[in-house]
């Protein structure tokens, strides 16, 4: 009776591991769900919106302007910001706020991108950390699941702060 109970165990343990490797990389791999919280994203994200972040995306470095992304924040490496890239590596990008009489541009350099919130009164971005490294995305978000009545695809950028450089119209 003791090694049936024994080996019983040792066989739960085993799927347990099993289930636990296969979970994990899933999560790390192919995507997660997302509880978002803030207002930097309103109204295209709002507070306790569940979203998919997939990770394929990253790792085939298939990240583009106008998608948004759950990446590390350059400030804690314990939290997650959810923004909208702007630019990419090489892209021009207008630094200052949208009230800012004189508008300042940067460059992007090269591995890494510039974030912004759709709420650009109300987020804290790559205006003020400045560009983040393409390390710290950690995935990129294609699906709102909650609230059920928003379930769907993400829309464009409210802001319309996203600008094509010569070589997007070129690919097209």
């Amino acid at each position: 009776m003791f090694r049936r109970a024994l080996g019983k165990t040792l066989g739960f343990v085993g799927y347990t591991i099993q289930y636990g490797c296969i979970a994990h990389c899933a999560f790390e791999y192919l995507g997660e769900l997302v509880v978002c919280s803030g207002p930097s994203m309103e109204p295209t994200i709002v507070n306790h919106d569940v979203v998919f972040s997939e990770r394929l995306s990253r790792h085939l470095y298939k990240i583009e302007k106008g998608d948004i992304v759950i990446a590390k924040s350059p400030f804690d490496p314990h939290m997650n910001i959810c923004k909208r890239v702007i630019g990419l590596e090489g892209d021009k990008v207008c630094t200052s706020g949208p009230s800012d009489i004189f508008k300042t541009h940067t460059y992007v350099p090269r591995g890494h991108v510039w974030l912004e919130g759709d709420n650009l009164r109300n987020s804290s971005d790559s205006r003020i950390y400045g560009p983040i490294p393409y390390a710290l995305i950690r995935g990129r978000v294609c699906l709102k699941l909650w609230p059920p009545h928003c379930f769907g695809p993400l829309n464009e950028s409210p802001t319309g702060r996203i600008i094509e450089t010569q070589s997007d119209s070129d690919s097209e």
